[in-house]
């Protein structure tokens, strides 16, 4: 899942980027309101995090503005401020979460996984697809209740094909959401994940595939269906 992450402090921006990458996010970075504004104009998101207070300010009417546009992309508000007021004043100004820093990086994305599921109305995180179950919390692959290794890429690939099981993928929007603006990305390298997925899945005696929708994208369906 494609995040924007709104904070202006360099280390913590570092470590989050990091921890959120590792669970298998793509994630870019703005480090003013301005910036912001540039890559959502740029860029579909899944989800933003926001510091409250930026350098050039308030990041509140900046989501209120997002929000008298249209835009319903889920908001969590990350800030040192715990006055009640003002957490309320949060969630009226448009944001689905607030978390107060100090935090743990596992509560941050647990609590981004919850508004992700509330926002698709997901109440079963699993994934299931023939005989292959997918737990995006754990990021782990099972193939007839074995664990299969997959490595972080793929995996992000398979997620995102799970979630559109049945219905071509394409191209642009599994690269749109995999990959940040700053991922150093090779022309083909959508093809290389889609291949070492494909052996992945057939090592493993998965009963699915993957097939390409030429000159559109890619289609996960299973190993009786007819071929795209």
């Amino acid at each position: 899942m494609r995040t924007l992450l709104i904070d202006h402090h360099a280390h913590l921006t570092r470590t989050i980027q990091g921890a959120l990458e590792d669970c298998g996010f793509a994630v870019d970075v703005a480090r003013t309101l301005d910036e912001a504004s540039t890559a959502f104009c740029c860029a579909s998101y899944h989800i933003l995090l926001l510091e409250l207070v930026m350098p050039d300010g308030d990041s509140l009417p900046w989501l209120a503005q997002l929000r008298s546009n249209g835009h319903s992309v889920p908001a969590l508000i990350m800030s040192s401020v715990d006055d009640l007021e003002k957490r309320i004043a949060i969630f009226n100004g448009g944001a689905d979460d607030f978390l107060r820093k100090p935090f743990c990086t596992e509560e941050l994305i647990a609590r981004m996984r919850a508004i992700l599921r509330r926002s698709t109305q997901i109440t079963d995180p699993t994934l299931a697809f023939g005989n292959l179950q997918f737990d995006p919390i754990g990021r782990q692959v099972f193939v007839e209740g074995q664990a299969v290794k997959i490595a972080r890429r793929e995996l992000c690939i398979l997620e995102h094909l799970l979630n559109r099981a049945g219905r071509t993928v394409p191209r642009a929007q599994l690269e749109d959401s995999l990959y940040a603006f700053d991922d150093e990305v090779s022309a083909n390298a959508l093809e290389v994940g889609i291949y070492r997925l494909r052996k992945n899945l057939s090592q493993s005696g998965a009963t699915l595939r993957i097939n390409t929708a030429r000159g559109i994208g890619y289609i996960l369906e299973l190993t009786d269906a007819p071929s795209a």
